[in-house]
C-alpha cells in the first residue's frame, strides 16, 4: 500500500484510514482460499474489530473469534453470528455470559474445563466445547509473540493429556503463529499431529488458530491449499478452522499525522507529530516494528543528522515515544503530512489514551472515492476512560 498523496493533502488531523478496495481485495483471497481447501476462515477480533466495516466482511465469511465477553458480544450483537471463543482466564461471573455469545467454547487448561465446563453448558447446550493444545513449537521469534515458548501459559501439551478426553470436548484449538508463512505452518503442522493425532479420532473439529499472513504478497496460498487438503484426506470427520487477524486488514490503510515542531538535540533532528508510538501505534515500540512512512526513505539513526533526515518523535510524555530514523524528499515543516503504512490491523485495536492526547479518528475510503468518518473521538471519550 503507497498512500495517495493527492487524496490526503487536505486531511489537517490525525486519522486512521481504511480504503475498502485493499479491504475487499484481502477478504476475496482468504474467501477463495477458504473455498479451494475446504475449510472455515474467521475473523479474530484481537487485531481487527471495526465493527462498522462488518456489513463488508459479512459478504466474505460467516464467522469470527473471541477472547473475552465484549468481543463475544460484539460478535453477536454486531456481526450477527455467535463466536467461536477462547480465553485463558474465564471466570464465574462472566461464564454464563460468555457461553450465550458463544458457538465455540475452548478452554485452556483441564482446571479451567473443571471448573466452567458445566455452568456453560447449561447456559448454552448447543455449544461446542474444545482444549487447548500446545505442541511445544513455534517459529516465532519475537518472545513477546510466541504461544508455544518455555513457560508459556497457553494450553495443555501432550504429556498432560488423558487418553480418553473429558466429556463434552469436541475439538482442539492451537495457536503457533505470527505473521508466519505457509511453509512454518506445514512443520508446524507434522509437530501437531505428532503429539496430538491419537487424539483425533475423539474430535469434530480442529482450530489452527491465527498468524497465517496469507494476504502477504510472497505468501504460498497454494502450498496452504494442498496442506489442508491433505490434512482433510487423512481426518475427513475434522472441520478445520483458521483464525487470522493480521490477515484480514493487512495493508489496508494507513495513520495519516501532520508535523507540529522540529527539534534537534546532539545533532539529531526529531520530527514532532500530532500522534503517538506508544498511543496510538504501540507494536512499533513493543515488537519492536519499524513502520513504513509513505514517501520516505528509512535509514540508520546515525544518519539523522544528514540533510532532510529525521527521527520521528510522538506527543506524549513518555521520553521514549519516539523510532527513526528517515529521509524525506524535503525539509520537514509544521504542516506537512507524515503517512504511517499498514496502521489499520491490531494498531486499531491496541490504542490508548495516555495524557489525554487527541486520538486519531478512524476513516473508510469507499469504492466512489468519498471517505467516511467511521468514529471521532472527543473530550468526552477520554473522560469517560477515567470513570
Amino acid at each position: 500500500m503507497d498512500a495517495n498523496p493527492v487524496f490526503y493533502k487536505d486531511i489537517e488531523t490525525p486519522i486512521y484510514i481504511i480504503e475498502e478496495k485493499l479491504l475487499r481485495a484481502n477478504l476475496s483471497l482468504i474467501a477463495e482460499v477458504a473455498r479451494r481447501a475446504g475449510i472455515e476462515i474467521i475473523l479474530a477480533f484481537k487485531a481487527f474489530a471495526l465493527w462498522k466495516t462488518f456489513p463488508v466482511f459479512r459478504e466474505y465469511i460467516h464467522s469470527t473469534t473471541a477472547s473475552s465477553l465484549n468481543e463475544a458480544r460484539l460478535a453477536s450483537e454486531e456481526f450477527g453470528a455467535p463466536a467461536h471463543t477462547f480465553s485463558p482466564a474465564y471466570t464465574g461471573g462472566e461464564i454464563e455470559q460468555i457461553a450465550c455469545y458463544s458457538s465455540h467454547l475452548t478452554f485452556n487448561s483441564l482446571t479451567q474445563y473443571a471448573g466452567y465446563y458445566g455452568k456453560a453448558k447449561r447456559a448454552n447446550p448447543a455449544l461446542s466445547f474444545g482444549l487447548r493444545i500446545n505442541p511445544e513449537y513455534s517459529e516465532v521469534d519475537t518472545m513477546l509473540y510466541n504461544p508455544c515458548a518455555p513457560g508459556t501459559r497457553f494450553g495443555i501439551t501432550a504429556d498432560k493429556m488423558p487418553g480418553e478426553l473429558p466429556e463434552g470436548i469436541e475439538g482442539f484449538h492451537c495457536h503457533c503463529h505470527c505473521e508466519s508463512g505457509a511453509d512454518a505452518f506445514q512443520r508446524t503442522l507434522e509437530h501437531i499431529e505428532g503429539k496430538f493425532g491419537r487424539w483425533f479420532p475423539q474430535l469434530k473439529w480442529i482450530n489452527f488458530g491465527g498468524g497465517h499472513l496469507m494476504t502477504r504478497k510472497g505468501y504460498d496460498t497454494d502450498l496452504l491449499v494442498s496442506m489442508m487438503k491433505d490434512f482433510r484426506l487423512r481426518h475427513p470427520h475434522l472441520k478445520v478452522v483458521l483464525e487470522p487477524g493480521s490477515a484480514f486488514a493487512w495493508q489496508t490503510g494507513g495513520l495519516v499525522s501532520q508535523v507540529v515542531d522540529v527539534v534537534e538535540d546532539h545533532g539529531v533532528k526529531t520530527a514532532i507529530l500530532n500522534v503517538s508510538f506508544t498511543c496510538h501505534m504501540p507494536d512499533c515500540l513493543e515488537m519492536p516494528y519499524m513502520p513504513k512512512v509513505s514517501g520516505a526513505e528509512e535509514v540508520a539513526l546515525e544518519e539523522a543528522s544528514s540533510e532532510n533526515t529525521y527521527r520521528l518523535g510522538g506527543n506524549s510524555c513518555l521520553s521514549g515515544d519516539f523510532m527513526g530514523a528517515w529521509r524525506f524528499p524535503h525539509a520537514l515543516e509544521p504542516g506537512d503530512l507524515v503517512v504511517f503504512e499498514d496502521m489499520i490491523h491490531y494498531t486499531t485495536v491496541k490504542t490508548n489514551m495516555f495524557n489525554g492526547i487527541t486520538h486519531p479518528a478512524i476513516g473508510m475510503l469507499r469504492l466512489d472515492g468519498k471517505l467516511e468518518i467511521l468514529r471521532d473521538f472527543t473530550y468526552e471519550d477520554y473522560k469517560k476512560r477515567m470513570d
